[in-house]
C-alpha cells in the first residue's frame, strides 16, 4: 500500500472541527495517509507575526499536496486574504469546484453536474490596489487622463484587472483537458467581452484560440457573464464545464453551490503545475465554532477530489456513494440542511454526522 504525506491546515473557526471529521474519513476509507500538520489563518498573527507562515508554504512545496479547512478573511481592513495569498505564492492557477447535486440536500434542481473552472492568478483578484489618495492613486489617475483613456475622480480607490494570455492559455486548456479526461462533453467560457474589451476581449480571445486545437473533441461555446448568471439558474443542465476569470469564477461558483444546497456541500481545490491544495468552499463560521455544529460535507468531499488526486479512486468513489446514501436516506443531517430542506427533524452534531457516514461507507 502507498503511503501519501500530505499537508493538513485545520484552519480557523469550524475548520478544525470540519478538518479532524475529514480525517476521520479518510482513514477509514483505508488509504495510508501520513498528516503533516500545518498553520494558517488568524492564530498564527500572533505567534508568527504572519497568518501565512513560510514553514506552511515549504511544507506544502515539499508534499506536493494539502487539504485545508476554511481560513477567515476580514472585510476591507487588515491582512490580504490568506487564499489568494497560497494561491500566489504556490502558483495555484486552477481553481476546480465540482456543483453536484445531493438528494435530500435542499437543492433547487436534482439533476445538477457541472463544473467550474476558475482562473486563480490574475484579474481583480491580483492585488495591484492603491489607496484612494495615494500617490499611486494619483499617478494612475493621471496616466489615464494624459493617453486618452477616461478620467477617474481624485477620491478614488483603484484596483487593477490584468488578464493575460499566458494566464488566459492555461487556463483554458486546463478546461478542456479536464473536460477529455472526465468524459465531459462541452466547455463553456464566459466573459465580458462586449464592456472590457482588452482583458475580458483578450481572455475570450485566446479561449477560442484553444478551443479551435480540441475541434471534434470538446464541444465550445461563450456567454456574456450576466447572462449565463440567468441561463444558469433558469436551466444549469445546458452547462457542463465552465472556464471563467478570476473574479466571475469566484461569483458563479457559489451561484452555482446555491443551486445544489449551499456551500456547506461545495467542494474545491486549488492545482498549479507542482501543487495541489484542496479546500471547502465555505467559510470558517465563527459563530458556531466549538459546538459541534458545523457540516464537514465540503472538506469530506474535497478529500474525495484529493484521493482521486493521489490515484486513489477507489476509496474517492466509495466516499461520495456513502455522501450520497447519507443525504438520501435523511436521518442523520446536520442544521443547515435541515434549515434548507424546512425539515423539523432533529439537526445531527458533525460527529453524528461524521461517525454515520463512515458507518456507511464501511458497508459499501
Amino acid at each position: 500500500m502507498t503511503r501519501h504525506v500530505v499537508t493538513l491546515i485545520p484552519g480557523d473557526g469550524i475548520g478544525v472541527e470540519t478538518s479532524a471529521a475529514m480525517q476521520r474519513v479518510v482513514d477509514a476509507s483505508g488509504v495510508d495517509i501520513a498528516w503533516e500538520i500545518a498553520l494558517a489563518g488568524a492564530e498564527c498573527i500572533e505567534t508568527e507575526g504572519t497568518p501565512l507562515p513560510e514553514s506552511t508554504l515549504e511544507s506544502i512545496r515539499r508534499n506536493g499536496v494539502a487539504i485545508k479547512g476554511p481560513i477567515a478573511t476580514p472585510v476591507a481592513g487588515g491582512f490580504r486574504s490568506v487564499n489568494v495569498a497560497l494561491r500566489k505564492a504556490l502558483d495555484l492557477y486552477n481553481c476546480l469546484r465540482p456543483v453536484r447535486s445531493l438528494p435530500g440536500a435542499g437543492g433547487r434542481y436534482e439533476d445538477v453536474d457541472l463544473v467550474i473552472v476558475r482562473e486563480n492568478s490574475e484579474d481583480l483578484y491580483a492585488g495591484v490596489e492603491f489607496e484612494q489618495g495615494s500617490e499611486g492613486a494619483g499617478k494612475i489617475i493621471d496616466l489615464c487622463q494624459s493617453v486618452g483613456a477616461g478620467s477617474i475622480r481624485r477620491d478614488s480607490g483603484i484596483s487593477i484587472k490584468p488578464i493575460s494570455v499566458t494566464g488566459s492559455r492555461r487556463i483554458v486548456r486546463a478546461a478542456f483537458e479536464y473536460a477529455l479526461a472526465q468524459g465531459r462533453r462541452k466547455v463553456t467560457a464566459v466573459h465580458k467581452a462586449n464592456i472590457m474589451k482588452h482583458s475580458d476581449g483578450l481572455f475570450l480571445t485566446v479561449a477560442r484560440e484553444v478551443a479551435a486545437e480540441y475541434e471534434g473533441r470538446v464541444a465550445f461555446d461563450e456567454r456574456i457573464v450576466d447572462a449565463f448568471c440567468m441561463n444558469l439558474v433558469i436551466e444549469p443542465g445546458q452547462f457542463d464545464v465552465v472556464v471563467f476569470p478570476n473574479l466571475y469564477g469566484d461569483i458563479a461558483s457559489d451561484l452555482a453551490a446555491g443551486l445544489v444546497g449551499g456551500l456547506g456541500i461545495a467542494p474545491g481545490a486549488n492545482i498549479g503545475d507542482g501543487c495541489a491544495v484542496f479546500e471547502a468552499v465555505h467559510g470558517s463560521a465563527p459563530d458556531i465554532a466549538g459546538q459541534d455544529k458545523a457540516n464537514p460535507t465540503a472538506e469530506i468531499l474535497s478529500a474525495a477530489m484529493m484521493l482521486d488526486h493521489l490515484g486513489e479512486r477507489e476509496a474517492a468513489s466509495r466516499i461520495r456513494e456513502a455522501v450520497r446514501r447519507v443525504y438520501a436516506e435523511g436521518s442523520c443531517l446536520t442544521g443547515d440542511i435541515r434549515w434548507a430542506t424546512g425539515s423539523k427533524e432533529p439537526a445531527a452534531s458533525c460527529t453524528a454526522f461524521t461517525e454515520n457516514l463512515i458507518e456507511v461507507m464501511r458497508s459499501l
